[in-house]
């Protein structure tokens, strides 16, 4: 991927669409538009799709490569979409129109000149290869290498004689699932008459894929003596894949394998990309690059994309955008929270450019009505009684406003307004002095997911919803912050603590005898003895560890 400039990173379908038009005359840009998006889809490929129409614009008018393989569906997008003046991709040995891509590196080719053949094991003429031996040499489609055998029954008489009781429609539904072809049934059920421990635990050692995941299902299943395989390198048990060093690993051993310093931060990772001197470059630099960064249709700031929603992106400080009356064009739409005026307002008139009614120049809306629009430096401020905006050139940007500002945003239901249970932490918050502690505390991801997610009502403000979430120290600090504020009433953590270990601990036996046995053990033992210690008091950390 080389490093994108100039117009191609503010607008690449727009760059796409005007190079298209101006050979293709049969199609107007909304379809030349349509046609376009289907194919590209996230902006990075966008990019590097525009990147290669605008260096070589005749593929467009011969449809020869070579050309990545986006330019090569988009021809054929064009062509379907009922372009005239557009070539379909050619053959780059034939020169035969195409309706599908046949690759070999940068190069497309018809089925016919794609085909490779290599001398058959049975019959020695130089044909195209249809399946492998047993032994891993070519056959072609006259000789197959088949013994007369079903390959689904070999395999179900192996697993039977891990698991006499193992179903035989849930082993051949599990091998139909994972190897649909009968060619790689048969070699499947070679690969496990060769080396039966492959379900046993030596999945990492397997030639062919599909073992692992057969492995996986016929677990899932509840076959008896079937392991789950493991990574053959760091031993986990998770899903593996890729072969490493003669064995199969999991993707975070293939991670660490290709690791190298990046060339932007120095931090040893896998690379994402690489940049126009062939460098590499880590995904977190990538994200940060300002060619990636796009306008949140919620603050308004240029920021790393955390969510695209139906109305646009959002960025990793602002959650889904609520249904509010905009203060702008007055429809009930989806609104952000402007940071000027701390209303609502929609995407639509975010992006609107007009004729400002204070200053009289075209600037983009801050405040106002469609009819008298104001721009951000005609905008009053957001708070007309903060001392430190009233001269201000920039109203509403001091510390105090943007810590009510983004209070506004957090705590404000799909009303708009801030509910009656959420107004102590709310006011004691607006209160912290510096403002800044707040601000940086509020802009923790996980703090705004918490928070956001309470005012909205997708949860609720209690003790039993913030412990069903995963306990983290974030949500320690917010849990005793809300019980410091008068949210939340308070409780004795450490006892909550221990009835959650004692309900894990007794929840992960598999005999509801023992279950029933350890619950009144800890119920009528160990907790109400803690209790009774306690005699209504808190408990200390000594009492729940000791």
């Amino acid at each position: 991927m080389t490093e994108p400039a100039g117009d191609v990173v503010a607008d690449p379908v727009g760059v796409m669409v005007t190079l298209i038009a101006g050979i293709e005359h049969g199609l107007d840009r909304d379809a030349i538009g349509a046609a376009v998006t289907a194919v590209a889809g996230g902006r990075a490929k966008q990019r590097r799709l525009a990147l290669a129409l605008a260096g070589r614009p005749a593929v467009l008018s011969d449809g020869r490569s070579p050309a990545p393989r986006a330019v090569g569906d988009l021809l054929i997008a064009l062509v379907a979409a009922g372009a005239s003046d557009i070539s379909p991709p050619a053959c780059a040995q034939c020169r035969k129109s195409l309706r599908t891509l046949q690759r070999r590196g940068e190069d497309w080719y018809c089925a016919a000149c794609t085909r490779v053949g290599e001398p058959c094991a049975a019959c020695g003429r130089l044909r195209r290869v249809s399946r492998r031996d047993r032994a891993g040499r070519a056959r072609c489609a006259q000789c197959p290498d088949d013994d007369g055998r079903d390959p689904v029954e070999v395999i179900c008489g192996i697993v039977a004689g891990l698991d006499p009781a193992a179903g035989r429609e849930t082993v051949a539904g599990a091998v139909r699932r994972r190897a649909p072809r009968p060619s790689y049934q048969q070699q499947l059920a070679w690969a496990l008459e060769d080396n039966p421990a492959l379900l046993t635990g030596d999945a990492h050692l397997a030639p062919l894929r599909a073992v692992p995941r057969l492995a996986e299902l016929l677990d899932d299943a509840g076959v008896a003596g079937v392991i789950r395989p493991s990574c053959g390198r760091c031993g986990r048990v998770v899903r593996i894949g890729k072969p490493l060093d003669g064995v199969r690993v999991c993707r975070a051993c293939i991670a660490r394998s290709r690791a190298v310093p990046c060339a932007r931060c120095g931090t040893v990772r896998e690379p994402n990309i690489r940049d126009g001197q062939g460098q590499p470059v880590c995904a977190n630099c990538v994200r940060g690059d300002p060619a990636n960064l796009e306008v949140c249709v919620n603050c308004g700031r240029r920021r790393v994309v955390s969510t695209r929603s139906p109305d646009g992106p959002l960025c990793p400080g602002c959650p889904p955008l609520p249904t509010a009356q905009c203060s702008v064009c007055g429809q009930r739409r989806s609104c952000g929270i402007s940071r000027l005026t701390g209303l609502p307002w929609c995407p639509a008139c975010q992006q609107l450019l007009t004729r400002c009614s204070g200053c009289g120049q075209d600037r983009p809306v801050g405040s106002g009505t469609l009819a008298e629009p104001r721009c951000a430096g005609c905008t009053v401020p957001a708070f007309p009684a903060c001392p430190a905006c009233a001269d201000s050139p920039r109203p509403g940007q001091c510390p105090g406003c943007q810590l009510e500002l983004r209070l506004r945003s957090l705590l404000a239901g799909p009303d708009g307004s801030i509910g009656a249970s959420l107004r102590p932490l709310r006011e004691a918050l607006a209160a912290t002095s510096p403002p800044g502690t707040a601000l940086r505390w509020l802009g923790k991801p996980a703090v705004a997911v918490i928070l956001s997610g309470i005012a909205a009502g997708e949860r609720d403000l209690s003790h039993g919803e913030l412990d069903r979430l995963e306990q983290t120290p974030v949500l320690a600090h917010v849990r005793s912050v809300l019980v410091a504020t008068g949210t939340l009433p308070s409780r004795d953590e450490q006892m909550a603590r221990l009835e959650r270990f004692a309900g894990q601990v007794i929840g992960g036996r598999a005999d509801p005898g023992q279950r029933q046995v350890l619950r009144r053990y800890a119920t009528w033992h160990l907790l109400r003895r803690l209790r009774r210690r306690n005699n209504g008091g808190p408990s200390q950390p000594s009492s729940t560890t000791s």
